[in-house]
């Protein structure tokens, strides 16, 4: 990353990937606008978009779920493992339902739809440069679908949380922030803090997209 003038201090390196031209070439443009982003490339499949994400070491890859010669989900899966320092965000139609669960496990941090506008990519991007999830509120759902599908989590894990653990762990999976869950709890947040990380830990889980996924599978979250 480097400086920038938009307030934000940084500017963030981005690879874009999709098939379709139209799109590739509209997310290009609008990536181009907007301040605080650089596209320092564009990919038509996933080979390609190895190909520069090697070339050029961004900050963030932007991957279209389904692709030629590489679908996005072992495209995401190759980049996490061989360029940990990039950081993947999903973009998706409701066509790709059954791959979402798929690309969570590979490794993306955010997940967006293809009709997400500027704001909403910015904010994308600019999180999952910063290690932090960020699933669209529409996405979620059909997540969460996917996830209840599977079969339940073993009780064993479960027995391992605490039980403030486990009312962190659903009031994540109910969309709260950590601020907005001190104020649940009437706790610090540096407490859930704690809480949080004590969780992720012994539940095996990397963000809170797989926080909410886990919550769900395991019968925790309303």
């Amino acid at each position: 990353m480097a400086d920038s003038a938009d307030g934000t201090g940084v500017t963030l390196r981005v690879v874009l990937a999709d098939d379709q031209a139209v799109v590739r070439e509209g997310l290009v443009t609008l990536l181009g606008l907007l301040p605080g982003i650089e596209v320092v490339g564009a990919a038509a499949d996933g080979v390609q978009a190895l190909d520069l994400v090697a070339e050029h070491q961004p900050d963030v890859l932007l991957v279209d779920l389904r692709m030629p010669n590489r679908d996005g989900v072992e495209t995401t899966e190759l980049v996490r493992a061989q360029h940990p320092k990039t950081e993947v965000v999903v973009l998706t139609t409701y066509a790709d339902d059954d791959s979402l669960l798929a690309a969570l496990k590979a490794g993306a941090r955010g997940f967006l739809t293809k009709d997400a506008d500027a704001d909403a990519i910015v904010r994308a991007l600019r999180s999952a440069a910063a290690g932090q999830s960020t699933v669209d509120g529409a996405l979620q759902q059909r997540l969460v679908a996917a996830a209840t599908s599977r079969a339940p989590v073993r009780t064993k894990e479960l027995e391992g949380l605490t039980a403030r653990e486990v009312e962190v762990l659903r009031l994540i999976a109910a969309g709260l922030s950590n601020t907005e869950i001190a104020r649940t709890l009437v706790v610090s947040e540096a407490t859930v803090k704690t809480h949080v990380n004590h969780l992720f830990a012994k539940a095996g889980l990397r963000d809170r997209a797989q926080a909410v996924a886990f919550a769900y599978r395991a019968g925790i979250a309303e």
